[in-house]
């Protein structure tokens, strides 16, 4: 009888982080009115007339296959979308729909990376770029941001980190989990950095159109000789709230996007016909419900944000997307992140994730989420206020 070679499966699918989550979350189903502060997954509905419009194209017989690449008139909708937003000019073969902006990753990772390329990642960032990676047996390479630049990604971060095997640059922007904006002029200088190096940039802008204040996303393939190395992903779940949709693209130079449309054929054949054509009315129809969306978040960023003053807990300038990165460290209580994440959750029913989960090199973070309305946001801060000060008290008696 043979085993499985679980040490190579541990080399790919690394289980810790998930592991947390899932303690988490064990915890929680035995809890009550537990405030959700922890998953990426929006709390609004997808907007009427996109539902409708998925509804349609299935009554009308949108349950086969679609072209590999996508439906052409998303397609196209999707290139006006850009060029409407500042983006390069792209034909509608040099755009690929995929089953989420997530598998995007892993098919961009399986088609351009070699074993011991290096992909440079800023950390924290979205950890399944990483995951990607290490399952195409990739060197990692991140680059740690701090809150002394509000966790935003620089060229001159990077450079140091670059070598004869650099192969991809990912710029997340507005980044997930710290909610920063790279600046346009660093996006600039990120872009000549790429250039010098003969380095692909990924640009993962799926937050773009839910900024904050007078903070803009640059799209980076919009930029002199960057086209032709830019892979942009993007998507419909946090604009669109369609998360449950799973439908997302990428827009890139047709030498790269057709070889890489052989491995989302093999994954997947073609992203569900229903999803591309609420997709579809999500591009084409009315833009009002970003807009709402975005000031309904703003609205809870405020909040949040307004709670943390009240207790003292330092944050990143929340700039974009929909989350705030809290320090833990700075409230003094000598804990980890994740201590504080699992203390909380128990006693105050507030779940959120610590940074660690993302690749944060330290352990003083925690990243939360403004998927609740704002009246229940209020309540999770009075909640975190009074584990914090629970904290302090058992401080207080073993100091006695």
């Amino acid at each position: 009888m043979t085993t499985p070679n679980t040490a190579r499966l541990a080399k790919r699918v690394k289980l810790s982080d998930g592991a947390l989550i899932t303690r988490m979350l064990d915890i929680a189903e035995g809890l009550e009115d537990v405030i959700k502060l922890g998953r990426g997954d929006p709390d609004l509905d997808t907007p009427a007339h996109i539902i409708k419009a998925g509804q349609e194209a299935l009554a009308n017989g949108a349950t086969h296959y679609t072209h590999p690449l996508g439906i052409a008139p998303l397609r196209e909708a999707i290139a006006d979308n850009i060029r409407a937003y500042g983006g390069a000019d792209y034909a509608a073969d040099e755009i690929m729909i995929t089953p989420g902006g997530q598998q995007g990753m892993f098919i961009i990772a399986l088609s351009l990376l070699d074993p011991g390329d290096e992909i440079i990642v800023p950390c924290p960032g979205y950890n399944p770029y990483q995951q990607a990676a290490e399952m195409s047996d990739a060197v990692v390479v991140k680059i740690p941001m701090t809150l002394a630049t509000n966790f935003t990604l620089t060229a001159e971060m990077i450079e140091p980190h670059i070598t004869e095997r650099s192969k991809i640059l990912v710029l997340i922007n507005p980044n997930n989990p710290t909610g920063s904006v790279t600046p346009p002029d660093e996006v600039r200088k990120i872009a000549e950095l790429a250039k010098k190096h003969d380095l692909i940039v990924i640009s993962d802008e799926i937050y773009s159109r839910l900024t904050f204040g007078n903070n803009t996303v640059l799209p980076v393939a919009s930029l002199p000789d960057m086209k032709e190395r830019t892979i942009t992903l993007s998507g419909f779940s946090k604009a669109y709230a369609m998360t449950g949709w799973r439908i997302g693209y990428l827009a890139g130079p047709r030498d790269l996007i057709m070889p890489m449309s052989e491995v989302n054929h093999a994954f997947a054949i073609s992203t569900a016909a229903v999803s591309q054509h609420a997709a579809l009315a999500a591009m084409t129809g009315p833009q009002d419900c970003v807009e709402e969306m975005r000031q309904t978040y703003d609205a809870r960023r405020r909040a949040i944000c307004k709670g943390l003053d009240a207790i003292g807990m330092g944050y990143a300038e929340p700039q974009g997307a929909f989350y705030v990165y809290a320090n833990v460290a700075s409230l003094g209580l000598g804990i980890t992140a994740g201590a504080f994440c699992e203390r909380l959750l128990a006693e105050g029913r507030v779940m959120m994730y610590p940074g660690t989960i993302y690749g944060d090199h330290t352990d003083d973070f925690v990243r939360m989420s403004m998927t609740q309305p704002v009246d229940r946001i209020e309540i999770a801060m009075q909640r975190m206020a009074q584990v914090v000060e629970s904290f302090r008290a058992d401080a207080r008696a073993a100091a006695i």
